[in-house]
């Protein structure tokens, strides 16, 4: 069975302002349009998983939110703590500094403590790609699929972009066919989703995601 659009989109409220009454809501919106999944700060994964139960729709948390320079073991531990309290799916920040000293053993073993900690989540890993060249997002893809990762993500919607699909085809080109591929970050109407994942994304994160299935304009201009 083929999936629609919405099938394929992460409903994301990630503001650090995000008040649980805005929250519950994206959920009940997640739950209307049948979206994949709702991404939150882990400390929502209670409230989410509460509301969404039994509904096929996903709880997905951050982790190492939105920089990535949190300590493995505080990664791994957040990672924990979101699945034992529900969530699906985790979306970890990698250790962006690290790539950029060259340890790449460093960013293989950050991916793998928190992939160790989440059996049985989906893991996606955000590679942050507008502080990367193009040689440093294949290489940080083929580490997260090294590493046991489910997706490689391009950004967190906080640092000087989001996605592009550029960046989507060369991350899909860099880790192949049976991989997910992510994009977020400054997606905000169906006509940039769908480019997007003509480009080989298999997921988009939005916060503007009833602007993007309503085909309408720009519904909320963070993440």
């Amino acid at each position: 069975m083929t999936v629609g659009l919405a099938g394929l989109i992460d409903h994301t409220i990630l503001a650090a302002d995000a008040t649980s009454a805005q929250v519950e809501r994206f959920c009940e919106e997640a739950l209307l349009h049948a979206f994949c999944a709702v991404c939150v700060n882990s400390r929502f994964v209670p409230l989410v998983t509460g509301v969404l139960r039994g509904s096929g729709v996903r709880c997905c948390a951050v982790v190492g939110f939105p920089l990535g320079a949190a300590a493995s073991e505080a990664k791994a531990a957040e990672a924990a703590w979101a699945c034992a309290a529900g969530a699906a799916e985790i979306d970890m920040v990698m250790a962006l500094g690290a790539l950029k000293d060259g340890d790449i053993e460093a960013v293989r073993r950050d991916i793998a403590q928190v992939r160790a900690a989440c059996t049985g989540a989906v893991l996606k890993v955000i590679i942050e790609t507008c502080l990367l060249e193009d040689g440093e997002k294949r290489v940080a893809s083929q580490l997260a699929q090294q590493a046991g990762a489910d997706f490689v993500k391009t950004s967190t919607g906080f640092s000087r972009h989001g996605a592009t699909p550029h960046d989507v085809a060369l991350l899909r080109s860099a880790v192949g066919p049976s991989m997910g591929v992510k994009a977020s970050g400054g997606i905000r109407t169906r006509d940039a989703a769908e480019s997007m994942i003509a480009a080989g994304a298999t997921r988009i994160g939005a916060s503007a995601s009833l602007a993007i299935i309503q085909g309408s304009g720009v519904s909320d201009p963070r993440y």
